[in-house]
């Protein structure tokens, strides 16, 4: 395994990360600006005058609580975004989020290079992802244990236009239903991997990475064969090493021909090209 490395994204019409620092960034989701917590962002920001349509205010534990703040109005029912082909719609969710994570945008770029004919996506949230490579001719599996998402996911399939591609929507627990997929014998050309710190299932199913993540690799690897493409995985706010995923892919991958990868993803910052790391990341691909 090679020494890790940086996929950086760049903003686009539709989003950008516009300046950051002291434990926050500024961010365009289209039309509206928005300041959320980033604790990454340790060093000073270009500008000590930031204008937003709304700020996320963190409570004072360490999970993952706060609300948000506006000081100029902005759709709760959210409002249209695009990235190239997917449309989808963008809103400020209770957990922080805006309804998708734009740091991924060059990992659809690569993923759509590889032109892989079926793939599955795991935690695949509201599905841009998924229609980044439904919009290649690609057969879709979308996985999330979260009703709430994966209909969130179909309404951007429609949006797209995309509701008469070759989509299976699915909810269910990532976990359970790739056993069962291991059971069944079926393969894939590629799997994007996208795992929560911790999660719940649909039936109460409880997922934590530390434990479940090296059985799920195991069980997504028997999916995949020495014709398949890719699997991409991501790891978000753990105490984790891009080195020790990568390990753990590379173990899992080491009978496949191709090589594996990882390191850090990143977005590059409009007011002065710096980079802001947000996830790491490892990835096996067929030369």
């Amino acid at each position: 395994m090679d020494a890790p490395r940086l996929l950086i994204g760049d903003g686009w019409a539709d989003y950008g990360l516009i300046d950051s620092g002291h434990g926050r960034k500024l961010e365009r989701y289209g039309r509206y600006r928005f300041i959320r917590p980033e604790p990454q962002a340790m060093w000073a920001p270009a500008s000590a005058d930031w204008q937003a349509d709304g700020e996320f205010v963190p409570g004072s534990d360490e999970d993952g609580g706060g609300r948000w703040r506006f000081d100029r109005p902005v759709p709760r029912e959210g409002w249209p975004l695009a990235w190239n082909e997917a449309r989808f719609t963008a809103a400020c969710t209770p957990f922080r989020h805006l309804g998708f994570f734009p740091d991924m945008a060059p990992v659809w770029d690569w993923m759509r290079g590889l032109k892989p004919s079926t793939a599955l996506n795991l935690f695949g949230y509201t599905g841009v992802g998924t229609l980044a490579l439904a919009a290649t001719g690609a057969e879709m599996v979308h996985v999330d244990a979260s009703k709430k998402s994966v209909e969130a996911a179909r309404a951007n399939a429609r949006l797209s236009g995309m509701d008469d591609r070759p989509v299976r929507w699915i909810v269910d627990d990532a976990a359970k239903f790739v056993a069962r997929e291991v059971r069944r014998g079926r393969r894939y050309d590629g799997i994007i991997l996208d795992p929560p710190k911790y999660g719940r299932g649909p039936d109460g199913e409880v997922w934590k990475l530390e434990e479940h993540l090296a059985p799920l690799v195991a069980d997504c690897r028997r999916l995949l064969d020495a014709e398949s493409r890719f699997l991409f995985l991501t790891v978000y706010a753990v105490r984790l090493s891009a080195l020790a995923i990568g390990e753990l892919v590379a173990q899992a991958f080491a009978e496949l021909p191709g090589r594996v990868e990882c390191g850090e993803l990143g977005v590059r910052e409009e007011a002065r090209g710096l980079i802001l790391p947000t996830a790491i990341w490892a990835r096996w691909q067929r030369d």
